[in-house]
Parts: structure tokens; sequence; C-alpha cells
């Protein structure tokens, strides 16, 4: 199985961390988070990926170069910032064959149990299911409500008078009708541009396990403390 793992982000809110490094290289426990969603893919089948770069692009050149797992990586740099949804886009004929492929945002720490997730979307025949969680701060996500059957019935990026307390996780398994939906321009984001076109007809898969988005140093603070590793069993803080 193919995947997406966005990782252009400048990091702007885990400075100092990220003056001289990537956010998706920051240290979870002693371990670069991008090598924990390398071994994630491949403990559940994520074969091959397509890892975006922006800001401090040649640490993640080296860190890939020198990369002796079981993933294939194709490291795709973005001069001038996509989007999520542009990253899509631009590199679209990395999935053109595929009928299933992965979106993973890369400043997410997760342990979740990918294979749940895909055999939900599967027995489903989703065009798209969203992994979600229950969100301390619903107004800065991507706010989703469903109905008994998980489908979704709304989908608010960072609303302002949130309807639920459940949210994107950054974890997505998508197809043709996915990039069906994503804009021809740049920049471009899944969040705003894309998913709201895609109520009525994805679904929504609650994870339990650990997932934690890193993007302040306070919460990155609070994963060194709190991330009991790909094989644990701790559930999802905000549960």
């Amino acid at each position: 199985m193919k995947g997406f793992l966005q990782a252009a982000g400048v990091g702007t809110r885990l400075r100092p961390l990220t003056n001289t490094i990537p956010k998706c290289l920051v240290p979870i426990q002693g371990t670069p988070l991008l090598a924990i969603w390398l071994e994630w893919c491949a403990m559940y089948g994520i074969d091959e990926i397509l890892l975006n770069s922006h800001a401090h692009s040649d640490r993640v050149r080296e860190f890939v170069d020198a990369y002796r797992g079981p993933v294939r990586v194709t490291l795709a740099h973005e001069p001038e910032l996509l989007g999520s949804a542009g990253t899509l886009h631009v590199n679209r004929d990395f999935v053109a064959t595929e009928e299933e492929f992965a979106v993973l945002y890369a400043d997410v720490l997760t342990n979740c149990r990918f294979d749940r997730l895909l055999d939900f979307h599967r027995i489903r025949h989703s065009p798209v299911t969203l992994g979600t969680y229950r969100a301390p701060h619903p107004t800065q996500c991507g706010i989703i409500a469903t109905d008994e059957s998980g489908r979704v019935i709304d989908f608010v990026e960072k609303p302002q008078f949130p309807k639920t307390d459940q949210a994107f996780s950054g974890i997505l398994i998508g197809g043709p009708a996915l990039l069906a939906h994503v804009p021809e321009w740049v920049p471009a984001d899944i969040g705003f541009n894309v998913l709201p076109k895609l109520v009525g007809e994805m679904f929504a898969f609650p994870i339990t396990d650990y997932v934690f988005d890193i993007g302040t140093m306070e919460k990155y603070e609070q994963a060194q403390r709190e991330w009991p590793g790909l094989e644990g069993t701790s559930r999802n803080p905000h549960a």
C-alpha cells in the first residue's frame, strides 16, 4: 500500500527545536519522529511513501539517504509550500493506479492500529475514511459529526462554534474519490478545501489508541512523558 506522509510544515511553534532541524525529525524519547512513522508504516503494510519536505530539506534528505528500512521513500521537496491538498495534486501520479492509499500527517504521534481502520474502510466500501479522536480544543481542529453508521454528515475545519469534539486525527485512507475533489490550484488544504466536499460520502473511524499532535512545545514535552511506544497499550490521551 502507498501513502503520503505530509512533513513539509515549518514548525514555528516548536522553536527553538526547529531552528536547525525539520519538525518531522524532532526526537521522541530519543527517536526521530520520522523514524517512528516509517516503523509504523512497515508494521501495517504501507511499503511505499511519498514524503514532502520544505524547511531544512537537506536534513530530511540526509535521513532518507541513510534509512535502510523496508519502506521505499520518495522525497518530494517543496521550495514553496503547496499545502496538504496541493501536495496530493502535484504528486497525484504517485497513486494514479491505486484503489486506496493513506494520507498521514507527520506531526502526529501515534501507535494506532491501522489494520482496524483499513478493515472499517473496506467493509463500508468507503471512498474516504477519517481516523478521528476526541479533541480537548475543538476550535483548533477539523470537527466531524456522524450518523449512527459512522457516515460523516458534517465537517468544519477550525469551527468557531464546534458541534462535537470528534476531530480529524491527520490519518486517513482515500482513493480516486479523494483525488477527484482536490483543487488544481495551490496552495490548498485538505481540511478547508477537500473534506467538506465529501460530507455524506466519507466515514469516520474513532481511534482509541494513542494519537497526539505534537505541534507546540507544551504538547511536545507532554509527548516525551506519555509516549508508550509503537507496541504500547496507552489509550488516546484525549479519550
